[in-house]
């Protein structure tokens, strides 16, 4: 947020417009009363985004306000909650780790989910990324993230008549962001300059605050910047291999030189995935400049980077060929320019189609230790990098791991918070990666959870029917888009929930591969079941389009009866309605292209069990009792083979084991069979997959023994 055309704020809540730009109120309670309090239909008109409200608020409302004394002391409870947020006094960070106070970790990130009012995310990577940085400030690790200010975003998802993926772009209107100028030390704005080819790029340097936390957001649309590179950071993952290329040299050589340019030097530089790897080209530049050879500076790079990588996909590891990284990094490469050759060697990888710069073997390389996020993971990396080290055997490859997990603060439905509170404690968040405390969710009762399980349900379906409602008469789409959004789907019915990127590994049609038996399951007389649908494919996965579309259709077929949805243009607005509203949560990945995944982990804490493949967390998650795996028992090349196994496992479970403990209702109409699934689901996953676990386990891991100078042997896990 700039700052422009916001309203004179009245003296009493002359603090109103700082809480609104730290995004820190978007996972507290008391916050968020404060807007709701002040017009909720603003509130809800801007979809929860209290910079714009400021600036779109009548006058006299704040006046109003000002003079309302309950309104006056939600307001003062949450500014002072604010103030307590970002001292460094008392912390989780402070009490464990004294001797390192005044040190910081860069996390070096292409995307990140904060809140919809700042759409510089694509998916699981940027979600998992503002999770691990709300959950830094919570716990006062002082961490401080790079990435991109995206003016367009990623795109907004319209689906045709005959349910074609269209894409397109809104330039963000920077007035309604919760961002401000970075500054220098001697407070200016800070702008710098990278390297690019023969020319050199301006960055300017926005912040983004999280309670203790904070966020640089890099931003090449300057006037001085030619046509080209304005657009450089205009959109998250656009363009062509070219265009990708510059952005990670901006991304990586342009966020060090940020840092230096606003004063930090962090003791620990993390890279969250392979994009932001031209870090270390800097670092090594900027070693060898103070008198270190270029072994010295590597080794000490070494032991200061950490390399997280989220993807077993082959087509997720940005490789590029030599010709064009020594194009555009002709200008950059300083005094390391006499060891040009051996830089280049640290990224030199072959795959199977010829040598190339491959940015997840140069993390690796440098990093002092590399971490994949699940323990099959892990595996599935120490394998797929194998050629790295011809000599180790499988599990003496230095790559270790750690599960994702989830912000639970963020994602977390209030009536649940308020249920927990009830049973588990007022201070249950604060006491939240504990397993002992969730031994308290078995005293629940059982008619009080399904009560809030069912009126969950019930928001999903009103906000469902509202975005239909407003598809209609904003947009004037069809009936048959209507109907397809979920206009038919019953409140009361058991509703499976299916939001992810729409690609060919996720295998979003495999519910459908016998549509007559999936319609049987549907439509069955007194048990009724529906399929919601959410995601988006990448604009230039053409298969995933297609799988897109074949669903969509399916939400017309007339043999599912109106009983499967597509919501569309799915972002975190819509993710927090699907993952507390659905009754089970269905995952069917190819096995092992299935990285981590964190819905599962959202839905299961907001006591929505999980229904998937023993793939990423649910091969480490699944317990029995928790929920349900599917296992066709075929395993592979023969896809449709496999396809079918596991499409005819899911509707066993489906038919034998869900719906029914779902129906089976006592003469108080709880299903008991079930809620005691719910609670398991919640107990056991809610603190082991907990984002407060994994940036705990991070700082114990690696954070602490980096900022503490030991060496990198002392961080593997042993």
């Amino acid at each position: 947020m700039t700052g422009d055309g916001l309203l004179a704020l009245p003296e009493r809540l002359h603090r109103l417009e700082e809480l609104a730009v730290d995004l820190w109120w978007s996972w507290h309670p008391e916050a968020r009363a404060v807007f709701r309090r002040l017009d909720y239909t603003l509130w809800r008109a801007t979809a929860h985004n209290p910079v714009r409200m400021l600036r779109l608020i009548p006058p006299d409302k704040l006046q109003e306000a000002a003079q309302e004394r309950a309104f006056v002391e939600i307001y003062d409870r949450a500014i002072a909650a604010l103030d307590d947020a970002r001292a460094a006094r008392n912390t989780w960070w402070s009490r464990t780790f004294p001797p390192l106070s005044g040190q910081s970790i860069a996390y070096f990130s292409a995307e990140f989910a904060l809140h919809q009012s700042l759409p510089i995310y694509a998916g699981g990577l940027g979600v998992l990324a503002g999770d691990h940085c709300k959950e830094a400030s919570d716990l006062g690790v002082p961490l401080i993230g790079i990435g991109f200010m995206y003016p367009q975003g990623y795109f907004h998802q319209h689906v045709s008549a005959e349910g074609w993926q269209e894409e397109s772009y809104e330039r963000l209107d920077w007035n309604d962001a919760p961002i401000e100028p970075a500054l220098t030390p001697d407070g200016k704005p800070c702008v710098t300059a990278v390297p690019l080819g023969d020319r050199s790029v301006l960055l300017a340097v926005w912040r983004v605050r999280l309670g203790r936390a904070k966020i640089y957001l890099l931003d090449t649309d300057l006037e001085e910047n030619a046509p080209w590179d304005r657009e450089l950071s205009a959109r998250l993952y656009g363009g062509d291999r070219e265009t990708r290329i510059q952005q990670e040299i901006v991304l990586g050589i342009g966020g060090v030189r940020a840092l230096k340019a606003l004063g930090s030097d962090p003791g620990v530089f993390h890279l969250n995935e392979g994009h932001a790897g031209f870090v270390v080209l800097q670092r090594i530049r900027d070693l060898i400049e103070h008198g270190s050879s270029f072994d010295e500076a590597l080794e000490e790079i070494r032991h200061s980077t950490l390399f997280t990588t989220h993807t077993p996909v082959p087509a997720g590891h940005d490789a590029f060929p030599f010709h064009l990284v020594e194009k555009h990094l002709a200008g950059a490469w300083g005094t390391l320019g006499s060891n040009r050759d051996r830089f280049l060697a640290l990224g030199a990888y072959d795959n199977g189609s010829g040598s190339q710069f491959n940015m997840t073997a140069l993390a690796i390389r440098s990093a002092g230790v590399t971490n994949a996020v699940s323990r099959l993971h892990g595996q599935v990396t120490r394998a797929m990098f194998e050629p790295m080290w011809p000599d180790l055997p499988e599990d003496e490859r230095p790559v270790t791991s750690i599960t994702n997990g989830v912000h639970v603060p963020t994602w977390i439905a209030g009536e649940l918070v308020e249920l927990f509170a009830k049973y588990l404690g007022a201070d249950w968040l604060e006491r939240h990666d504990d397993p002992a405390l969730w031994e308290g969710v078995l005293a629940i009762p059982d008619a009080e959870l399904w009560a809030v399980r069912q009126s969950l349900r019930r928001h999903l379906f009103t906000f469902v029917r509202e975005r239909a409602r407003q598809r209609w008469t904003e947009e004037h789409v069809g009936i048959p888009r209507v109907v397809a959004a979920g206009t038919l789907l019953e409140p009361d019915a058991l509703t499976i929930g299916f939001a992810r990127r729409f690609t060919g590994y996720k295998r979003p049609e495999l519910v459908f591969t016998d549509g007559e038996r999936l319609a049987r399951i549907l439509n069955a007389a007194g048990r009724p079941v529906q399929i919601v649908f959410a995601g988006k494919s990448h604009p230039a996965d053409d298969i995933g389009k297609h799988h897109l579309q074949r669903v969509y259709k399916r939400a017309l077929d007339p043999l599912f009866a109106g009983r499967v949805a597509f919501v569309d243009d799915y972002d975190l607005h819509v993710a927090h309605f699907l993952v507390q509203g659905c009754d089970v949560w269905l995952n069917n990945p190819r096995k092992p292209l299935e990285a981590s995944g964190t819905s599962g982990m959202k839905a299961a804490l907001n006591g929505v069990p999980h229904l998937s493949i023993g793939d990423g967390w649910w091969a480490e998650g699944f317990d029995g009792s928790n929920g349900w795996m599917i296992d066709g028992g075929k395993s592979g090349e023969n896809f449709d083979e496999v396809d079918r196994a596991d499409a005819n496992a899911l509707y066993r479970l489906l038919e034998e084991d869900v719906v029914p403990a779902f129906y089976d209702r006592d003469a108080s109409s709880v299903p008991r069979r079930w809620i005691a699934l719910v609670k398991e689901a919640i107990r056991t996953v809610a603190p082991r997959f907990s984002a407060r676990r994994m940036v705990k386990e991070y700082v114990d891991r690696m954070y602490a023994p980096a900022l503490a100078g030991r060496s990198r042997q002392l961080t593997i896990d042993k």
